[in-house]
């Protein structure tokens, strides 16, 4: 099993920043995609964010320019930091990784932004 906790989530103004870390921990033996999703009221979850296990990135088209996600393999933990933050980002953020033929998610972080 493997067990992801978040943590940076909270209440910002628009125009602030946030910065999520998600840490992950258990049967590791190999991370391959880590990542961030998030799912708003009454909408779907989207992704948002994710990196390979080699650094390559991909973005969701609207948090380009403003998101940045890195990892550190040593502690086996993905951050987003998040800056520009508008109202329409408001949602849980659920951290997702993929250890051999599995995927993992943690129980979500609540993102509020106020306008």
């Amino acid at each position: 099993q493997v067990q992801l906790v978040e943590s940076g989530g909270g209440l910002v103004q628009a125009g602030g920043s946030l910065r999520l870390s998600c840490a992950a921990s258990g049967s590791i033996f190999s991370i391959s995609v880590m990542g961030w999703y998030r799912q708003a009221p009454g909408k779907q979850r989207e992704k948002v964010a994710t990196i390979g296990s080699s650094g390559n990135i991909n973005y969701v088209d609207s948090a380009k320019g403003r998101f940045t996600i890195s990892r550190d393999n040593a502690k086996n933990t993905v951050y987003l930091q998040m800056n520009s933050l508008k109202p329409e980002d408001t949602a849980v953020y659920y951290c997702y990784t993929v250890v051999g033929a599995y995927a993992y998610w943690g129980r979500g972080t609540q993102v509020t932004v106020s306008s």
